[in-house]
């Protein structure tokens, strides 16, 4: 649509949400720019009539929080979301470890918890239902021999509630999951 081109996958198949912030590939998942900042600068003059700036620098490769700007120092901290992010990665690649999968396959999963968090589809569900979704559907696309069941063992948590987030996750995210018969 606008030209990009998939890093992963080389797919041109690329959805753009510009009030959201996001590209994604909507072949593979994979998220090629999320959270785009606008920064902006604006003035104000005090009653002696000197001007100063208002607001925060936010550098293009900042992970979360501003530096300082103008007179006061801003604290740096860690954004919610950055910590979220954070979190499912350990525990996808804890749950890929178990599996034997592959940091491709890490990779993967996360991409689709992103989706799957900047769609909303995390609220109201627990954290181990959506990272095995998300790995689950990577298992599908990538073709592995893991069933869901495999997941559920490992885990300790109940197939069929697995299914129902399974399905939920790959339903709204509109992804193509390949049958597992040949």
């Amino acid at each position: 649509m606008s030209g990009r081109k998939c890093n992963n996958c080389g797919s041109t198949d690329i959805e753009v949400d510009n009030a959201r912030g996001d590209a994604v590939c909507t072949n593979c998942g994979s998220v090629l720019e999320d959270n785009i900042i606008v920064s902006e600068v604006q003035f104000e003059e005090n009653a002696h009539g000197a001007s100063s700036a208002v607001g925060q620098f936010v550098a293009s490769d900042s992970r979360g929080g501003a530096t300082s700007y103008g007179k006061f120092p801003v604290s740096i901290g860690t954004e919610s979301r950055e910590v979220t992010l954070r979190k499912a990665r350990q525990g996808i690649a804890m749950l890929c470890s178990q599996l034997r999968l592959n940091n491709h396959c890490i990779e993967t999963a996360c991409n689709f918890f992103k989706m799957a968090l900047i769609r909303n589809l995390t609220r109201g569900r627990r954290n181990t239902h959506i990272y095995a979704a998300c790995v689950y559907i990577t298992c599908r696309t990538e073709g592995t021999s893991h069933l869901l069941i495999d997941i559920s063992d490992v885990l300790q948590i109940c197939c069929y509630e697995l299914g129902r987030t399974y399905l939920k996750l790959s339903q709204s995210l509109c992804i193509n999951i390949p049958s597992i018969g040949k």
